[in-house]
Order: C-alpha cells, then sequence, then structure tokens
C-alpha cells in the first residue's frame, strides 16, 4: 500500500512506533506510560535532541560502482617520435657522381646549385654531368633593393661578409673502373 506524505503524518499506514519516532508520543502512548508528566515531557525533550545530534544518516539503495582495472593516463604530446627526414649532403668533395646522382637534399637551401649541378623541386641538388663534385665558398652580395638586403643585411654587424656555399660537378671521365663491353 503506497501513502502520501499527508496520509503518513496523519497516521496512515505507519505502525505506532514509527509513528512515534517520526512525531514524538502522542496522547494515546502517553497515557498508557506510567511516568508522570513533567518526566515524561523531560524524557521527550531528551528524545528530540537525541534525534537531532544522534541520528544515523539514511542510506539509499543507489547502487555505487568501484572501479576494476585502474585508470590510464592519457598523453597528448604524442609527437617526436617519427623519424628523421635524412637531409645532408650525399656525396663528399672529390668522388666521382654520374649524371642524375643526387648530391644533397635539403628543406632549406643550405648549399646552391653551381656549375653543372641541377635543383628539383624539393631543393633537391643533383649531378647533370659525370664528374668529381667539389664544395665552393663565394660572396653573396644581395641587390641592394631586394627583401634579402632590407632583411637580412639590416640585422648583421657592421663589415659582415655573407658567403654562399655552391656544389659543383667537374666534368671528367670515371679512372679505374671499367665498362662491360658485349661481346661481338
Amino acid at each position: 500500500m503506497v501513502v502520501g506524505p499527508k496520509a503518513r503524518a496523519a497516521g496512515g499506514g505507519w505502525s505506532e512506533r514509527a509513528r512515534t519516532r517520526a512525531f514524538g508520543p502522542t496522547a494515546a502512548s502517553r497515557a498508557r506510560s506510567a511516568l508522570p508528566p513533567d518526566e515524561e515531557e523531560a524524557l521527550g525533550k531528551m528524545a528530540a535532541v537525541r534525534r537531532l545530534f544522534l541520528t544515523t544518516p539514511q542510506t539509499s539503495l543507489v547502487a555505487i560502482r568501484c572501479a576494476s582495472k585502474k585508470t590510464g593516463g592519457s598523453s597528448k604530446n604524442l609527437g617526436g617520435r617519427s623519424p628523421g627526414k635524412r637531409y645532408g649532403f650525399k656525396k663528399v668533395e672529390g668522388a666521382f657522381v654520374h649524371a642524375g646522382n643526387i648530391l644533397a637534399t635539403q628543406r632549406l637551401i643550405r648549399w646552391h646549385p653551381g656549375a653543372h649541378v641541377g635543383m628539383g623541386r624539393n631543393k633537391t641538388l643533383y649531378a647533370l654531368e659525370d664528374g668529381i663534385v667539389r664544395y665552393t665558398k663565394e660572396v653573396y652580395i644581395p641587390l641592394p633593393r631586394s627583401s634579402e638586403s632590407r632583411e637580412v643585411i639590416c640585422r648583421l654587424p657592421k663589415g659582415a661578409i655573407l658567403y654562399k656555399t655552391f656544389i659543383n660537378v667537374i666534368p671528367t671521365t670515371e679512372v679505374g673502373s671499367f665498362k662491360l663491353v658485349t661481346m661481338l
């Protein structure tokens, strides 16, 4: 039987013991007690004080779920684990190269193409002819109204000299190796 709060206060659906706990003793229960009225009143006040301070918290029937596994920490900075791009020079000075051999790979222009050297779309330098690799440094003087002279030169100390590194190929025939000739 489901009873609303007003019906409970009126006494419907409650046992006399529960009603006495919730609302205090009724006149009928006081008449049944064998104590004088002033002692009973003192006991009633003590019961009210006890109810205020010594009541146990009401427990609910809500299920509490506990973790069965430890939580794994999340990591946001997952970058930096990629392998390197292998930029750099591929042929040293004095090495013999064939036409089409890659001399250097670079992201920014670190080495400039010199004689008999071409530059690809991704700034890769490659040999245009068979020959020996030479690295040279040349003084670089930018044009007066170029963006380099406005942005780079003004930040340099007075009297500083700019150099650019060029990769050149000096055309020669290969010595000390042979080509396989088919028999006629």
